[in-house]
């Protein structure tokens, strides 16, 4: 996956959307990501019921209950037009693979549009979180993943007081997590993460 992340100017270019897809939560994959320093295409969780996608394209094992690692190329039709699976401990080629999708797009990508530019972060911006807390852990892990820790200033109220009382002076009060752009203030762990998504993706 780190491999895929480097070349994601080069998909991009052929048209291609990277998905990770296995059984593990949302959870799973923030964390996996964020220990591979920072996953920024979106990764599903087929999660529930379990392994459903894997199963429509002959892709999940049943014995051990988890995804085969495979790769499935689908051109702008929805028609697949490659697949590999290598085996749950098997290796895939990042260049092959890419090497495939700008096959397919070359092939099948006819008046396809210029791939859309993420607009990126604009402006200072201040994350409260708090020690111990699973919401905080998720929102750091998304900044993480999205390649934003120069960009959001991470303040945690359970270790400093004065960011403790910053917080509530700018928020009303000492919810966290809590991101600060400007005069916008979100509480919510799910709209913090789908703001900086919107500022660092594409989709």
């Amino acid at each position: 996956m780190p491999g895929v992340e480097r070349l994601q100017a080069r998909f991009a270019a052929a048209h291609t959307q990277v998905l990770g897809v296995s059984v593990d939560s949302k959870f799973c994959h923030a964390g996996w990501g964020d220990a591979l320093g920072g996953i920024s295409f979106p990764l599903l969780a087929d999660f529930q019921p379990k392994g459903a996608t894997a199963k429509a394209y002959g892709l999940f094992l049943d014995g051990p209950g988890i995804t085969d690692r495979a790769t499935v190329i689908i051109d702008k039709d929805g028609v697949v037009r490659w697949v590999e699976a290598v085996g749950p401990g098997g290796e895939r080629e990042i260049e092959t693979l890419l090497s495939h999708c700008e096959a397919v797009d070359k092939e099948h990508g006819a008046g396809l549009s210029a791939w859309p530019k993420a607009k990126g972060w604009s402006g200072p911006a201040t994350l409260y979180v708090k020690s111990n807390c699973g919401f905080s852990s998720w929102t750091l892990q998304a900044r993480s993943n999205l390649h934003l820790e120069s960009a959001i200033t991470v303040k945690n109220v359970s270790e400093d007081a004065a960011a403790k009382r910053e917080l509530e002076g700018k928020a009303g009060k000492g919810q966290a997590p809590c991101l600060v752009t400007g005069d916008d203030v979100l509480h919510e762990s799910a709209d913090i993460i789908a703001k900086m998504t919107a500022a660092m993706t594409d989709i």
